[in-house]
């Protein structure tokens, strides 16, 4: 975990082939049709060290769900959109999204270490929105002239899929506009890629002068393995503030044991449950969402089993609401 090629090494080597997949798990072939047909409208990408931690033999493997592309994508659902939360209509500037007061999302890249099945972006027009360096100008140009903007979150794609050359590189322009506090990262890569905490990230992250935040995204007990463990605990000892967001899925995380078991693996690892996310109804995922009443009903369970500060809290997102609503 110590060697920063290590890292990106394992990104060049993701599992972006379906027969791949089903062999190495031990899984029926027949599968394979299906699968490549859904792969034509979201690729296929895993890393093999997350792979490792399902089991074999087992369709119904709660990391494998997440990633296993299906046939079921494929069914046009009413309700279920290419754009769920009308991101296209608060994009003032390429790479940025303006959705909230006092904060603003930055598309970093579009690069990811793992394509979930159920991720909202998986129609989002990247081409049109990884400026790039030439493109940082208009995005801090368009930061410095809006006093209220006192936070900046970076997603995409996954942020800490670049490098730290980047990063800092991106931050130390950032740095300059004096309104602007924090740093947010929203990443999946400590979870699905722990070797990504590197001394070298460390070392960017305790020297920022922005209050840094770093938002995993963990979905399952399982996805926390003891290199999971290590890396979270890394960023814990840095004092780095971290929270996790789950989304609830079927056939995945919809039992209140399982969430309460994951908000006990997060806390121990150093992260507090932060966000239980209503899916988000994107084109291709409608197979893992679950009733509203459904969800309130596993929450309750979940509110029942833990002290308050592990329940994270019930969300959805609605295009044009100021802000998550509690459900």
């Amino acid at each position: 975990m110590n060697n920063t090629e290590t890292w990106q090494q394992a990104l060049a080597d993701l599992i972006t082939d379906p027969g791949e997949l089903l062999s190495l798990l031990e899984l029926d072939p027949a599968l394979y049709q299906e699968a490549m047909q859904a792969v034509q409208s979201f690729p296929l990408k895993v890393p093999r060290g997350y792979v490792k931690r399902m089991q074999k033999g087992n369709l119904h493997d709660p990391l494998l769900q997440q990633v296993l592309p299906l046939g079921l994508e494929l069914i046009q659902v009413p309700g279920y959109d290419l754009d769920p939360l009308h991101e296209s209509e608060t994009n003032p500037v390429p790479g940025l999204l303006h959705k909230y007061h006092g904060r603003v999302l930055i598309t970093l890249t579009s690069a990811c270490a793992i394509h979930c099945r159920f991720c909202f972006r998986r129609h989002f027009p990247y081409d049109e929105n990884n400026p790039g360096k030439r493109g940082w100008e208009k995005i801090f140009a368009y930061l410095a002239k809006d006093p209220s903007i006192s936070e900046v979150i970076l997603s995409g794609g996954d942020p800490l899929a670049v490098s730290d050359h980047l990063l800092q590189s991106f931050t130390q322009q950032l740095t300059l506009i004096p309104h602007i506090k924090r740093l947010r990262i929203h990443t999946r890569l400590p979870i699905v890629l722990p070797e990504r905490i590197t001394p070298s990230l460390l070392d960017w992250l305790t020297h920022l002068t922005l209050e840094p935040v770093i938002v995993v995204h963990t979905n399952h007990p399982q996805e926390i393995n003891e290199e999971v463990e290590a890396a979270l605990s890394l960023l814990k000892r840095a004092s780095i503030h971290v929270l996790n967001q789950s989304v609830l899925l079927k056939g995945v995380n919809d039992e209140a044991l399982i969430l309460a078991l994951l908000s006990e693996k997060l806390f121990a690892a150093g992260v507090l449950p932060y966000y239980l996310h209503l899916l988000d109804k994107v084109q291709g995922a409608a197979h893992f969402d679950l009733l509203h009443e459904r969800a309130q009903t596993l929450h309750r369970e979940l509110s029942a089993m833990l002290p308050g500060y592990l329940v994270p809290r019930l969300v959805c997102e609605e295009a044009g609401r100021p802000g998550k609503v509690l459900v």
